[in-house]
């Protein structure tokens, strides 16, 4: 699997993580064979090939800009007869009128559709604890698909055919989470929001740019057509913490309790009791537990690796809870090994499918310790 030594090469990971990362756009030139396989990651015959399964496409997943504005459906897409009924797919022939005209091609959530791309999305996935998003981007000579805007992402952009002219901007908002919308009035404010540009890029095949979010830019295809691939890395942000604490603050009867009216006794017993709940909030998002939960949450984010290797099955392993308790958990495993002693019996990798947001290693760590301390059983089964 790719690393993010790979990825930033000839740049260390030291230097990126102490001057770059979130601080300021960064061009890392191919260089070698680290270059090299960054070109590999997607070529045109590879792209031909997913273009050409045009099952798996919907008007979400590829769409077409043309001078900024994203192409309706109904200028690209057609009813198709299928086992299960109609249903409203990309039509590759005007996908291509389309594309003769000038539009750009965007293939979005493609991160699971070449072993390359999707070893380079759980590298990232697992680097930054993130969701990550690879999508593709094929443009044309003069063609320019999005105007000045940023990202609510960070962004990891491969240049892997042809060149591309990207414009960084002067500015650049401050840790955004959402987009403005869309339209002409938000493209006019972003347009006047970017500020002067700051530098030009010409993107080669194996090229690297990376953007920190909320950095204004813009890309426009030269000389021919482009292909490149963004890769998108959204971490998990404070907004977490309203959602999660919520669920944990309402099993403490004090979340439950009325508020009193604030035009009591000047609102000392409203003041006071919204202190305490404040305390309270405190002193639960410090708690272990609550670090756990984010540990967890972040780790659904990652999920695992899905790859098949048919025609060998995988074993199974089955165990049953003897009755005595087991060593005690820390972490995410834990909550699985909670699911575990309450089952009759259990399949240790049907156990490991269902926590995917468990590292494997931990869970099968659990389960071990428990067999040795006599807490589960290894069970005969077909």
């Amino acid at each position: 699997m790719p690393t993010l030594a790979d990825m930033i090469h000839p740049v260390t990971v030291d230097r990126f993580r102490a001057e770059v990362e979130g601080r300021a756009p960064l061009h890392i030139p191919a260089e070698g064979e680290t270059g090299d396989a960054r070109r590999a990651l997607l070529d045109w015959d590879t792209f031909n090939g997913l273009l050409s399964q045009s099952s798996i496409w919907t008007h979400s997943t590829l769409q077409l800009v043309h001078s900024g504005n994203q192409l309706p459906a109904e200028n690209y897409c057609a009813e198709v007869q299928t086992m299960s009924g109609p249903v409203v797919r990309p039509s590759p022939a005007r996908v291509q009128v389309m594309m003769a005209m000038g539009a750009t091609v965007i293939a979005n959530d493609v991160g699971a559709l070449t072993p390359g791309l999707r070893a380079i999305c759980d590298t990232l996935s697992s680097t930054y604890a993130a969701s990550v998003a690879a999508n593709v981007y094929c443009s044309f000579k003069g063609v320019q698909g999005f105007g000045p805007h940023y990202d609510t992402h960070d962004v990891f952009a491969v240049q892997t055919e042809g060149e591309k002219i990207w414009r960084l901007y002067r500015n650049r908002e401050s840790d955004p989470v959402d987009y403005p919308g869309e339209g002409e009035e938000v493209r006019r404010y972003l347009a006047s929001a970017c500020g002067p540009i700051m530098q030009e890029v010409r993107m080669r095949p194996g090229d690297v740019l990376y953007i920190p979010r909320g950095w204004y830019h813009d890309a426009l295809a030269v000389d021919g057509p482009s292909l490149h691939v963004t890769l998108s890395v959204t971490p998990l942000y404070g907004r977490i913490l309203f959602r999660l604490l919520e669920s944990a603050a309402m099993q403490d009867p004090a979340f439950r309790a009325w508020l009193p009216p604030a035009a009591q006794d000047y609102g000392r017993p409203l003041a006071g009791q919204l202190a305490d709940l404040g305390q309270r909030l405190a002193t639960l998002a410090a708690s272990p537990a609550f670090v756990q939960e984010i540990a967890m949450t972040q780790q659904r984010l990652m999920g695992r690796s899905s790859d098949y290797h048919l025609p060998e099955r995988i074993s199974l392993t089955r165990y049953s809870p003897t009755g005595l308790m087991p060593p005690a958990v820390r972490g995410p495993a834990s909550v699985a090994m909670e699911w575990a002693m309450a089952q009759p019996r259990f399949v240790l990798e049907d156990m490991i499918a269902q926590f995917d947001f468990v590292p494997e290693a931990d869970l099968r760590a659990a389960v071990e310790a428990a067999v040795k301390a006599g807490a589960l059983k290894p069970v005969a089964g077909t």
